[in-house]
């Protein structure tokens, strides 16, 4: 009989924990698998919306007086590059200019020289040839060169061919005669040189048209 009752005690603490486990699976069943956190305080929401507002519209301020500027300061380039270009146009043979003044007044007064007769022709020549020379030297310090072609092969890019003359003396496209000098400024043709080119003779003895046109 003891033992019955020790039985009975026994079995009946099992029940109610089974019981409870039950209770505790429904109620984790009726909850919704993956339930959301409570909301946040909307007023706190708000407020922070603002704030990131208003850093947006700080920014873009910023970015609008950068652009502002930098347009600005691309104008002022525009206009100073204009006004260097309007200058270099208009002065650019300035330095040009005042080495041939010299040049002028030389020929000037060898020319009121011979005009009133206070030299005689050995002392104008003289005086020419000096006037020749600051002309050359102002050429020099400009990087102007002189061309003069004679005894060289014809170069089209260089010279221009005024005619052609038969010449058993010369190969065929040789310069024989320079009419006028070419001139170079940094290497870059200024003017070209005309001359006279050689051709082949036929060997009749008959020069042909020596001023054909080549």
């Amino acid at each position: 009989m003891a033992n019955e009752e020790r039985s009975e005690h026994a079995e009946q603490p099992n029940g109610e924990t089974a019981e409870a486990t039950a209770n505790d699976a429904v109620e984790a069943a009726a909850e919704p698998e993956g339930a959301a956190p409570a909301a946040d305080d909307p007023a706190a929401r708000i407020a922070e919306l603002e704030a990131e507002l208003e850093q947006a519209n700080s920014r873009a301020e910023e970015n609008w007086n950068q652009f502002l500027r930098s347009r600005a300061e691309l104008e002022n380039v525009r206009r100073r590059l204009e006004r260097d270009v309007e200058q270099a146009r208009k002065y650019g043979l300035e330095k040009l200019a005042a080495e041939l003044l010299p040049v002028k007044d030389s020929l000037e007064m060898g020319l009121q020289a011979a005009s009133e007769g206070k030299g005689d022709f050995q002392r104008l020549v003289e005086g020419t040839e000096l006037t020749l020379k600051m002309l050359i030297q102002v050429f020099e310090r400009f990087n102007i060169k002189e061309m003069d072609p004679l005894g060289e092969k014809f170069d089209a890019d260089k010279h221009e061919a005024m005619a052609t003359q038969p010449s058993d003396k010369h190969m065929p496209n040789t310069v024989i005669d320079v009419m006028q000098k070419g001139y170079l400024l940094n290497e870059r043709l200024l003017r070209p040189a005309m001359v006279i080119v050689s051709r082949r003779s036929d060997g009749n003895g008959d020069n042909g048209d020596e001023g054909s046109k080549a």
